[in-house]
């Protein structure tokens, strides 16, 4: 008897990923718009955002009608951005460059499948199971899941910039619950953040899974994959 009814998934960097990095992304367009780039403008990037989005407090909204909340999101996002090159260098056409390279995220084109993604999400449905994400990923999101072909596979999409809880919180694997009407144990849910999607599910009372794409040594406790490929044998195991 199949015990697990639904299969959740974080979106970046599970399902898909960006094309080259996101530091690269950002140095492109800025520099397009007066960026002083410098060797180790990259790293700097890479770094400042780390602690910005550490700062920063959750993309969590008290609205959820769209204008506003597509608002909400786009300030949240100027915070985060402007608080990046005030650390590593500001310029004069930064208004111009944000509104810019927040669009890029949007467009499916910024974003590509891993091989098996298809692959695994098709398999997955043929065998009756049910399929949701689980993001603290934006609105940008569901035009990216369009555009790569994949929003046909899944039952439901919960974002916490509309769930107004964002992971690790229980509230929004709680939600996703409900919208399938299962109970935790009945779910599983498969995302790259340690802190975020294993132990954030695992708290929720879900079976938690990691995806790790680097040869690092299976860790105890945790149900760690290296491809989604190889959650279809796990799944079976579990």
């Amino acid at each position: 008897m199949q015990t697990h009814q639904v299969i959740f998934f974080d979106a970046a960097d599970t399902l898909f990923h960006i094309r080259g990095s996101v530091a690269e992304i950002y140095q492109h367009y800025a520099v397009q718009h007066g960026f002083k780039q410098t060797p180790n403008s990259l790293l700097a990037i890479k770094q400042a955002f780390s602690r910005a989005f550490k700062d920063a407090p959750p993309a969590i909204f008290a609205t959820t009608e769209p204008t506003a909340l597509k608002q909400s999101e786009r300030l949240w996002w100027f915070d985060i951005v402007h608080n990046v090159f005030y650390r590593v260098g500001m310029f004069e056409g930064f208004d111009e460059f944000f509104e810019e390279v927040f669009e890029v995220f949007a467009d499916p084109a910024t974003w590509t499948l891993y091989p098996e993604t298809e692959h695994v999400l098709g398999t997955l449905k043929a065998r009756g199971m049910e399929l949701g994400i689980i993001s603290n990923f934006d609105s940008r999101l569901f035009p990216v899941l369009r555009g790569l072909g994949i929003e046909r596979y899944f039952d439901t999409v919960t974002i916490s910039s509309l769930s107004q809880a964002a992971k690790p919180a229980p509230k929004i694997f709680q939600l996703a619950l409900e919208k399938h009407a299962v109970d935790p144990e009945e779910a599983v849910h498969v995302g790259d953040s340690l802190r975020e999607d294993v132990e954030g599910a695992a708290k929720a009372g879900l079976t938690s899974v990691l995806i790790d794409r680097s040869p690092a040594e299976a860790a105890p406790g945790i149900h760690r994959i290296s491809s989604l490929d190889q959650l279809l044998p796990l799944l079976a195991r579990l």
